[in-house]
């Protein structure tokens, strides 16, 4: 398993397709991933055609390998389909609620990250697009999402054109709790973050955006406070939307 320990994300790829029979088998073989009930709560929309990547990438910020990736998959909760089954089978579903979504949207997690470790193994790479539900309903209008279908991650995928540097991890200490949660200390804080916080591309950070703290990169610049109020009402205006509110 040592590519798990190697993996990094990869945001430039080469011109080479990835080919249909090898994208469906991966997406075939990771079906097998745990799923809430045995009942799939996922769908997946594939996404090749150069038009429908322009009209993805403003959802996604433009950030380049939403174009530049010959493949987009957006990983959907989706009680859609099972809800359909239902009442195609004389049952009357009551899936319209969060607990729905949530069981959905793990599903859907599930299933995508099973997909990724699966690709990585197969010698592709891709990155994963956090951006999916900050601008939802932007994507549910593109990829035109029934109800009770909701984007809950993105992956851009191709062969790898690029060797990027691995990204830091926290160490071990800074996640696990044995038998119950243990109090975070500015001592467990001092001993978790010495690392990251010494990084000389970190260390930049601060200087060239004028921060006193590694901290103050993330609260002031990347997510602040108000970007996301914002874009938390957004997420819940689509969900109402998409039915998952009633």
């Amino acid at each position: 398993m040592d590519f798990i320990k190697n993996r990094r994300s990869v945001r430039r790829f080469a011109a080479r397709p990835v080919e249909e029979g090898l994208l469906r088998s991966l997406l075939e073989e990771a079906e097998r991933t745990q799923t809430m009930g045995n009942l799939q709560l996922y769908s997946v929309v594939v996404t090749r055609s150069d038009e429908m990547k322009r009209r993805l990438a403003p959802c996604h910020f433009n950030q380049p390998m939403v174009t530049g990736a010959p493949v987009v998959l957006t990983f959907c909760a989706d009680y859609h389909r099972t809800s359909e089954w239902c009442r195609c089978r004389q049952a009357d579903p009551g899936y319209d609620n969060f607990l729905s979504f949530l069981n959905a949207a793990t599903d859907a997690l599930l299933y995508c990250q099973t997909f990724c470790t699966l690709a990585e193994a197969a010698g592709l790479g891709l990155c994963f697009l956090g951006t999916t539900v900050y601008r939802p309903q932007d994507i549910i209008d593109t990829l035109r999402l029934p109800q009770l279908v909701f984007p809950v991650a993105t992956i851009t995928l191709g062969w790898p054109d690029e060797a990027p540097a691995q990204t830091d991890r926290l160490p071990l200490s800074a996640i696990l709790h044995e038998e119950t949660y243990q109090p975070v200390t500015p001592q467990t804080i001092d001993r978790d973050y010495a690392a990251k916080e010494a990084l000389p591309e970190n260390l930049e950070f601060q200087r060239i955006n004028h921060k006193a703290t590694l901290a103050q990169i993330f609260t002031d610049i990347r997510y602040t406070r108000r970007d996301c109020e914002s874009m938390s009402q957004g997420l819940l205006d689509a969900l109402r939307r998409q039915g998952f509110l009633s």
